[in-house]
């Protein structure tokens, strides 16, 4: 194993994306197909993964999941398609966990597709938290812990166990507070959402 896959690189953890949001107060729009920067969403965001480090990205698609392959260029991802994304985030967390078991990485840096705010920077410091399969590490802004998150494989069954309605992991992460990382990137990201039409301000 090189130095690189053990201290924490784009070869042991892989970038997953969560874009499977249906943008209810938005009208119903896939939040993975809310224009940024004259392309898709989704695009922008695996991008700021893949700058951030990760070399391997599994999204998970919900709403209009077929609209979102035909018109958003997404090469060399893993696409995971979740059936049960109005379910809330939780599913898609272990439906995307799920995609990754079997494919050697030992660890998930998880974004949201609706955080454009947050670039490579977050990522790479996120990123630079893994050292091994045990780490559990957040994104930090003024102390108050957000996104992205890096979970190391040995908490993925835990994880996907507390996973319900739109908590994603919060509750595991509760329950493992001590052992969590907390990474400060509130001078390089800003941890919104894009939630309503007024947030559509922040896209370009």
């Amino acid at each position: 194993m090189t130095t690189r896959e053990t201290t924490g690189g784009a070869q042991a953890v892989a970038g997953l994306l969560l874009a499977a949001g249906g943008g209810r107060r938005l009208g119903g729009r896939p939040k993975a197909l809310l224009p940024h920067r004259g392309r898709p969403l989704v695009e922008h965001a695996v991008r700021v993964l893949r700058e951030g480090g990760c070399a391997a990205v599994h999204v998970v698609l919900g709403a209009q999941a077929g609209d979102v392959r035909a018109r958003a260029s997404l090469p060399g991802c893993t696409l995971v398609d979740n059936p049960d994304w109005e379910q809330g985030m939780g599913s898609s967390l272990r439906a995307g966990l799920d995609s990754l078991a079997g494919t050697g990485a030992r660890a998930a840096l998880v974004s949201l597709v609706d955080q454009p705010g947050i670039g490579p920077e977050a990522v790479a410091r996120v990123l630079a938290a893994y050292g091994g399969e045990e780490t559990l590490a957040c994104a930090a802004y003024d102390g108050v812990r957000g996104h992205p998150v890096l979970f190391g494989a040995a908490h993925w069954t835990g994880i996907a166990a507390t996973a319900t309605g739109d908590r994603g992991a919060r509750a595991y992460l509760k329950d493992h507070r001590q052992a969590i990382t907390l990474v400060e990137c509130g001078d390089v990201a800003r941890p919104f959402d894009i939630d309503t039409e007024a947030d559509l301000a922040h896209l370009e």
